[in-house]
């Protein structure tokens, strides 16, 4: 049977959250629904709202969520009712050339729900990424859902359900640093602060922060930066190839997603070495570079989208990792709000007061 819960809904374009009733249907074949902990407040959801996704409003809001497995649908064997689970974007197929190859995690058939959560007037949701975690309770796909060791607090384990993942994966997945290496990160918001995160746990030598905010800087420093650029204030290239010897760093991520920020980790890096870009650019976005820098510089130039993560194996090992104290998620958390305070978790995120505001329930 239906169950009505309360949920964050964006109504139409720019206008502000509402919080309203919402309905879950039961769980049909392959499906589960989930009971909330806790879901982190991401710029995502503010690009929802504000139309930068899609016209498919209603959107269910929230999507970096830690919760409960309340009810599990005919076929499901991944997870079952009690467990505590971390919600990622997209299930894997199996089936697909990705998935055949061994590569799951760039499975080219992801798939959420198919059931859809409405309004009381019948009116269909669009979930944010899938799953409309700013609500008591949600309907996701049983494949969006790893269980995770419920000593966690949901709080932190939510994070990786989105910026904090993008960021680690960006250094550990995709960029693949190791011990020894050089990797500076251009855009230190949260997902920037993950990478920095990141590149500590896979033991950088050299890790230098570039921002605009002294701030986010100095939050830098606590994650693992060694050293940190105000690109307001100096040339960042210069200044990174200063620091690695004149050389420039191994590994650059850029967590902006801008042509003038990728242009500068595109120069900053060393010869041979990985740009890997995991700020997301807007459509309307071009960029120039002389082919023959592309081609006489060597390396790689790469995309990282969702951290190339495959949940069933990153999440545990990095839950694993903040309960042994060598990945420290909860500094991630900035603030704990309410169900109804979302929209000024929006205001306190754009103005950078904030890595993460957090909904607990």
């Amino acid at each position: 049977m239906s169950q009505q819960v309360q949920g964050v809904i964006a109504r139409s374009v720019g206008a502000p959250v509402e919080l309203t009733t919402i309905v879950i249907p039961d769980p049909g074949p392959g499906e589960a629904v989930i009971q909330i902990q806790a879901c982190g407040v991401c710029h995502t959801d503010l690009h929802y709202r504000e139309g930068g996704i899609n016209d498919d409003f209603p959107f269910l809001l929230g999507h970096e969520a830690a919760g409960i497995v309340e009810a599990v649908g005919p076929g499901v064997t991944e997870v079952a009712p009690g467990d505590f689970v971390i919600l990622n974007w997209r299930a894997v197929c199996g089936q697909c050339r990705a998935c055949l190859r061994g590569r799951p995690q760039y499975c080219f058939a992801t798939h959420n729900a198919k059931q859809k959560m409405t309004l009381v007037d019948g009116t269909e949701l669009s979930p944010a990424l899938g799953i409309g975690a700013f609500a008591e309770k949600t309907l996701v796909a049983a494949g969006q859902c790893t269980k995770v060791d419920p000593a966690a607090p949901p709080a932190v384990a939510g994070l990786l359900g989105c910026g904090v993942m993008a960021g680690i994966g960006a250094v550990v997945n995709t960029g693949n640093v190791s011990r020894g290496d050089s990797v500076a990160v251009i855009g230190c918001g949260g997902v920037g602060a993950a990478a920095i995160a990141g590149a500590r746990l896979a033991g950088a030598a050299k890790i230098i922060a570039v921002d605009l905010d002294d701030r986010k800087l100095a939050k830098a420093l606590e994650l693992g930066a060694t050293h940190t650029v105000n690109s307001g204030q100096v040339d960042p290239v210069e200044t990174i190839r200063t620091i690695t010897n004149g050389f420039g760093a191994d590994v650059v991520v850029e967590a902006v997603g801008r042509p003038e920020t990728y242009k500068q980790a595109f120069y900053a890096r060393d010869l041979a070495g990985t740009v890997v870009l995991v700020g997301v650019p807007t459509p309307d976005m071009k960029i120039e570079l002389p082919l023959a820098e592309v081609f006489g510089r060597g390396g790689s130039l790469k995309s990282s989208w969702y951290g190339d993560c495959l949940p069933s194996r990153d999440f545990p090992m990095l839950i694993d990792l903040f309960l042994q104290g060598r990945l420290p998620l909860d500094a991630f958390v900035s603030e704990t709000v309410g169900l109804d305070e979302i929209e000024a978790a929006f205001v306190k995120m754009q103005a950078g007061d904030v890595l993460r505001s957090v909904v607990l329930f």
